[in-house]
C-alpha cells in the first residue's frame, strides 16, 4: 500500500514537472532545381535554401516560476540535396572555420546553439547565435537572404556577418514598440595574442502598426590592428495590399575599400500566394553589381509551399559576380533561377 502511494506521488510530481517543461523537434527541408548563366560558363544543380534555410533543431523551455523561464536551442544546417551538414567557426576566425571539412564533418549545431534565461527584464542568451547586424539584412529582404533573389550586398561582413560563437547577448523587453539587442562575442585567444574574433554589436528596432524600423552596428577585431565594421539601416511599411521594404548597408574592413549596399523591395499577396520583387546593389571601389529579382511563393498547406524565382545581375566598373554558380566575365551580366519546394515541420 505504501509503495503504491509513493508511486502515485512520484507520478504526480513528474506530471507537474512535465506540465511546466516542453521539448520541440522542428526543421525545414527546402530544395530547388536551380540554374545560372554567365558569359564564361553556366551551371545547373539541385540546391538547398531556395526561400528558406534547411535545418533540423531541438528547443525546450522550462517554467521556473515567478515569471522566469529557462530554455535551450540547438539548430543544425542540413543539406537535403546531398545529405551534408555545415562546418562552424569555433572562434570567429579563419583558424576555427574548418573550411577543409565543410560538408563532410557530419552534423554540427552551427546555426544556433544557445541557453537562455528570460524574465521581466528581458532575455539573456549565451552560445553560438545570429549577430544583430545580420538580422536586419534577412528581415527586410523580400527573399530573406535565401536563394538566387537574395540581396546582392548580403554576406560581405566577414566571419561574423551572420553568426558568432562564444557570444553573450541581452534582448530587452519591448517598450512602446522599441527593443534593444546587445551582443558581445569572443575569439578566446591567449592574453598575449591579438584579440581576433572579439566583437560587439547592437541593434535597435521600432515596430508600431504598419511601421518597422531598425538600425544595427557591429565591430569585430580581425587581427593585430585590424577590424571589420558593419552597419545597416532598414525599414518597412505595410500598406495592406503590399509591404514595402528598404535597406542600406556598409562594411568597412581595415586596409580594404568600403563595401556599400542597398535594397528596395515589395511583397504583394496575390493569387493565394506572395509575389516578391527586389532591386539590390553592392559597390566596392567602383566595382558595382546590380540585381533585379522577382519571385512567387504558392502555399499548398500551412507547412508546404512551391516557389519560383528569377534574377538578373549586371556588373560594371570591373565587377564579375555570377549567379547560382555561373561564371561571368568582367562587366558582363548573369542570370539565374530557382524552382523548388519548401516544407517545414
Amino acid at each position: 500500500m505504501k509503495k503504491s502511494l509513493v508511486a502515485l506521488a512520484v507520478l504526480a510530481a513528474s506530471g507537474a514537472v512535465m506540465a511546466q517543461s516542453s521539448v520541440t523537434l522542428f526543421g525545414v527541408a527546402d530544395v530547388s532545381y536551380s540554374g545560372g548563366s554567365g558569359s564564361v560558363s553556366d551551371k545547373t544543380q539541385l540546391k538547398k535554401n531556395g526561400i528558406g534555410s534547411s535545418r533540423i533543431g531541438f528547443r525546450g523551455v522550462e517554467d521556473l516560476g515567478g515569471g522566469l523561464k529557462a530554455s535551450f536551442w540547438y539548430e543544425a544546417d542540413v543539406g537535403p540535396d546531398d545529405a551534408t551538414g555545415a562546418a562552424s567557426s569555433t572562434n570567429n576566425q579563419a583558424t576555427g572555420a574548418a573550411s577543409s571539412l565543410a560538408g563532410s564533418q557530419g552534423l554540427t549545431f552551427n546555426r544556433r546553439s544557445t541557453v537562455r534565461l528570460e524574465g521581466g527584464l528581458g532575455e539573456a542568451r549565451l552560445g553560438r547565435d545570429y549577430t544583430p547586424q545580420f538580422w536586419s539584412t534577412t528581415e527586410y529582404d523580400p527573399f530573406g537572404t535565401n536563394g538566387v533573389g537574395s540581396n546582392a550586398a548580403a554576406g560581405k561582413g566577414g566571419l561574423t556577418n551572420t553568426r558568432a560563437s562564444n557570444s553573450i547577448a541581452w534582448l530587452s523587453p519591448t517598450m512602446g514598440g522599441l527593443k534593444v539587442w546587445a551582443q558581445t562575442y569572443m575569439g578566446e585567444n591567449a592574453s598575449t595574442a591579438p584579440k581576433a574574433g572579439n566583437g560587439n554589436a547592437i541593434r535597435l528596432t521600432y515596430n508600431q502598426g504598419a511601421v518597422s524600423l531598425a538600425y544595427a552596428t557591429a565591430k569585430t577585431t580581425t587581427g593585430a590592428g585590424t577590424e571589420m565594421k558593419s552597419s545597416n539601416i532598414a525599414g518597412s511599411y505595410d500598406l495592406g495590399v503590399a509591404k514595402l521594404t528598404a535597406m542600406t548597408t556598409k562594411d568597412d574592413a581595415t586596409g580594404q575599400a568600403v563595401v556599400d549596399g542597398s535594397l528596395v523591395g515589395v511583397l504583394v499577396p496575390m493569387a493565394g500566394g506572395t509575389f516578391k520583387l527586389s532591386m539590390s546593389q553592392t559597390e566596392k571601389a567602383g566595382a558595382t553589381s546590380k540585381k533585379t529579382a522577382v519571385g512567387f511563393v504558392k502555399p499548398l498547406s500551412k507547412r508546404t509551399s512551391l516557389y519560383a524565382t528569377y534574377a538578373r545581375l549586371g556588373n560594371s566598373g570591373g565587377a564579375s559576380l555570377g549567379l547560382n554558380g555561373a561564371i561571368t566575365g568582367v562587366n558582363a551580366s548573369s542570370t539565374g533561377y530557382d524552382f523548388g519546394v519548401n516544407h517545414s515541420f
